[in-house]
């Protein structure tokens, strides 16, 4: 609610539906509206000539079309850009757009916060505070849509925004109901209109979810392994204590439509002298034989006060070619947005350090 009036971003097409019927109005309109909103990203209803004025003054009295305010957008020297971006009550999260040389991938957070405490991760440090809203989530790709000019959806090959990542902040199957219906919003055809073939959905291993995921989204499914043996990965991954190796290759394995030209990434952070061995290799590469699958091999982002430092180059090329030897495609990803604390685990860091330093010049003011 904004001011009382409803935020119509995050509505499912049968919710405005219904929406609309509370206002005597036919199920066409939600045709329209969907139409502006998110095919053309309009943000006032007085844009929308296919309505008429009368309606375009009800609907203004009634609803919004809301976006997260951009209290901060950095540029990374590669190109990166992230926003920090604050919600309706107060609380903030990060986004960032990650550009190819022909695409590029927005990378979504699904929660304020998060409750995995991985210990590689510095996101994991975050407390939880709450899911966000299917509106929350898919307003992030609004954003960034808003930000690099890229309305109205583009319908070639031209497109800046090509995929969605949803790796940020949270675990999205402990949100997954609204998650899903941002991403349903997101694939819709006559919308924002991203395929489910460019949606890549990220978890540590929420097991029950995986394989309703599969089903109901049919998009893609990287996993955030990073460990080869229940020892190493307990130790690392709290959440393997409850979804042990086992049982996530297990889903994995059922995943719905995974084949080889549709394969399950597996994200695997390398940590010197943690899980970085070529015994580690080994062991992973015998774990997904058989599984239309893929490794991610990322390098360690540290920060201040971390317990981990990352494995050397030459030892992550070992890695990778004991993977690759097995048949698997296993590239060291090249880190984006370092410099501005939006590489893969630096997420939410940033903003609190702002807030931290905000409220200490405020507590300074205030004694003065």
């Amino acid at each position: 609610m904004s001011n009382g009036r409803r935020d119509l971003v995050g509505l499912s097409r049968a919710e405005m539906t219904a929406v609309m019927a509370e206002i005597g109005e036919k199920p066409f309109r939600v045709k329209q509206l969907w139409h502006w909103i998110y095919h053309r990203g309009s943000t006032d209803f007085a844009e929308m000539t296919s309505l008429s004025k009368g309606l375009q003054q009800t609907l203004s009295e009634l609803f919004v079309i809301g976006r997260p305010e951009v209290t901060q957008e950095q540029k990374s020297i590669d190109g990166t850009r992230k926003w920090l971006l604050r919600l309706e009550d107060g609380n903030e999260v990060e986004s960032v757009f990650i550009p190819e040389e022909d695409r590029g991938a927005v990378c979504l957070s699904t929660q304020v916060g998060c409750t995995l405490s991985c210990r590689f991760c510095h996101t994991g440090t975050q407390q939880l505070v709450r899911n966000l809203t299917a509106g929350e989530i898919i307003g992030q790709f609004m954003i960034a849509r808003d930000a690099c000019g890229e309305w109205p959806t583009p319908r070639d090959g031209t497109r800046q925004l090509s995929n969605i990542v949803v790796m940020g902040m949270g675990e999205p199957f402990y949100n997954y109901e609204e998650t899903a219906k941002a991403m349903t919003i997101a694939m819709d055809a006559e919308g924002i209109a991203i395929s489910r073939r460019r949606i890549t959905m990220s978890t540590s291993g929420v097991v029950p979810f995986m394989e309703r995921c599969g089903r109901e989204l049919g998009v893609n499914l990287a996993v955030s392994l990073h460990a080869a043996t229940d020892e190493v990965r307990d130790a690392i991954m709290p959440i393997n204590r409850k979804w042990p190796l086992a049982e996530v290759i297990r889903a994995c394995r059922a995943y719905p439509g995974a084949h080889n030209a549709r394969r399950i990434t597996f994200e695997y952070a390398m940590l010197k002298g943690i899980n970085d061995s070529p015994a580690d290799a080994h062991a992973l590469a015998r774990l997904v034989k058989g599984l239309p699958c893929k490794f991610n091999l990322i390098p360690f982002n540290a920060w201040p006060g971390a317990p981990y430092e990352c494995s050397s180059m030459a030892t992550m090329k070992k890695f990778a070619e004991i993977l690759n030897d097995s048949g698997f495609s296993a590239p060291i990803r090249v880190s984006r947005g370092r410099d501005i604390s939006a590489a893969c685990g630096q997420l939410k860091s940033e903003s609190v350090r702002s807030r931290k330093n905000r409220d200490e010049e405020s507590e300074a003011a205030a004694a003065v």
